[in-house]
């Protein structure tokens, strides 16, 4: 009877089980790999799977692979040129492919789910289903009250009981979250109708249920200037607030105050992910395409031409290659986008080497960043003058304006320009996990759930009280007990 319920080790367990559990879709590439290099099961050929397939691991990590969302989106020869492009590793592709799907929305560390996203002068964290946010808080962006001005320090936002905060967004004067359960919330500046409540008169100082979006499941936001972007589940696209460049893609320039379908968008097909300029959108199709509408200024619609888009365009270079985009980050005066392979895409107004490309030159249209052929880059991050490509490794490179730090470069002076992808020294003891920038400062999420912040903190966007200016990457902490959010709320 004793040995009826002896503890089984994992080498006991039927092979059938075995590859089950591989491939369950639960497990990231790292873990699998540690899984081979750990016990001799996942490491022999016992005729359990193609003798093709170096390893047990090796093929979960194939299984994993073709039938993860991203590459069944992928033409035949993407996905060959992806397998060629890891070295016929597919643990590798599994990385660069689960990297892909984090860089946008939650990324796993070892401390839970996070995310972070960076307005003017503020930050916005999500940790574990709660969102904290620091820096200034005019117009209530910061979404404490109407009594903050100024958070010093990280500090959790009030939402309904139960309530699960997925993912957020956040401009220059408001802030957009998402729910696990598809509600949204606003709050800031509203009188351009940005935060989608017909009341006008007065800022949204605490996050507010978005009423007109009730009964739509919503996935993303992306907040413009003065306008709101919001992606169903159904790959439907919603926008709200000023519309003066036809960002709001209805085809005229009236101000919309609540969220409107944008119905152009639906006959093309699902939308997967969105992206929100000072004053244009960026919306990339589950097809790989990328649509793009509102002001035309400095090329970063790129179709080759600055004339305003009232509703979605698609970029034909990108169509003609037949590349298949996956992500895009809209900056305040270029562009950037990233394919299914890894590659990393710059286009518009090229002052302090922001496009990367070695010079200052403008590019009407997306053009190849040929300096980081060599890497798989997995998440793109574009703001004004600079930019920053994260490459499955957990390296970040950065290019553009040095202003006040915010690029991370230890060895340049603050008023110089970086004018092709470089790597971040600072950063090189850390594997990064997602980054965001805003006017003067960046933040960054590692795998092991740290938060690094870079850059201007006259506001204290860094989450620090005492700094004024940070140019190595500083650890910040989240104050998450009531008398520490009480001392840090001023």
């Amino acid at each position: 009877m004793g040995d009826r319920f002896r503890p089984l080790s994992i080498e006991e367990l039927p092979s059938h089980l075995i590859l089950e559990i591989l491939c369950s879709g639960r497990l990231r590439a790292v873990e699998l790999v540690c899984l081979e290099l750990t016990s001799k099961t996942f490491g022999g050929n016992h005729g359990w799977y193609p003798f093709k397939f170096r390893s047990l691991v090796d093929f979960a990590a194939y299984q994993l692979s073709v039938s993860h969302l991203i590459y069944l989106r992928m033409s035949l020869n993407s996905q060959r040129e992806l397998y060629d492009r890891c070295g016929g590793n597919w643990k590798r592709a599994l990385r660069f492919l689960q990297s892909l799907e984090q860089s946008s929305g939650m990324a796993e560390t070892s401390s839970g789910n996070m995310q972070v996203t960076t307005g003017k002068y503020h930050t916005f964290v999500i940790s574990n289903f709660s969102a904290y946010s620091c820096g200034s808080g005019l117009c209530g962006v910061l979404g404490h009250g109407p009594e903050t001005t100024q958070c010093v320090a990280f500090t959790r936002l009030d939402f309904p009981p139960l309530a699960r905060v997925v993912l957020v967004s956040a401009s220059y004067n408001h802030a957009a979250f998402v729910m696990q359960s598809g509600e949204v919330f606003t709050c800031g500046d509203n009188s351009s109708s940005c935060c989608g409540h017909r009341d006008t008169s007065r800022p949204i100082f605490r996050p507010r249920l978005v009423e007109a979006l009730k009964g739509v499941h919503c996935t993303q936001v992306a907040a413009g200037l003065n306008f709101t972007v919001f992606l169903t589940r159904q790959g439907h696209v919603y926008t709200c607030g000023t519309n003066t460049s036809g960002q709001l893609g209805h085809g005229d320039t009236q101000d919309v105050p609540t969220p409107k379908l944008v119905e152009m968008l639906v006959g093309v097909g699902p939308v997967v992910q969105i992206a929100a300029g000072p004053s244009y959108v960026l919306a990339v199709m589950d097809n790989g395409i990328v649509y793009s509408f509102g002001s035309g200024s400095n090329f970063s619609l790129g179709h080759g031409e600055q004339h305003n888009e009232f509703q979605p365009r698609a970029i034909q270079a990108f169509r003609r290659k037949g590349i298949h985009v996956v992500h895009v980050s809209a900056g305040d005066e270029h562009a950037v986008a990233l394919d299914s392979n890894g590659f990393v895409y710059t286009w518009g107004k090229g002052y302090c080497g922001a496009l990367g490309h070695g010079d200052e030159n403008d590019k009407t249209t997306p053009e190849i960043l040929a300096s980081l052929k060599s890497h798989l880059a997995v998440q793109v991050c574009a703001r004004k003058r600079k930019t920053f490509v994260l490459v499955d490794s957990g390296s970040v490179f950065g290019f553009g304006w040095m202003g006040f730090g915010s690029l991370g470069f230890l060895d340049r002076r603050l008023s110089d320009k970086v004018m092709k992808p470089r790597i971040l020294d600072s950063l090189r003891t850390h594997h990064v996990s997602q980054i965001g920038t805003g006017l003067y400062h960046t933040v960054v999420i590692t795998n092991r759930g740290q938060i690094l912040g870079f850059g201007d903190n006259e506001r204290a966007q860094l989450g620090q009280d005492t700094l004024r200016g940070c140019l190595e990457p500083t650890e910040i902490f989240i104050n998450d007990t009531d008398d520490e959010v009480l001392d840090a709320i001023s």
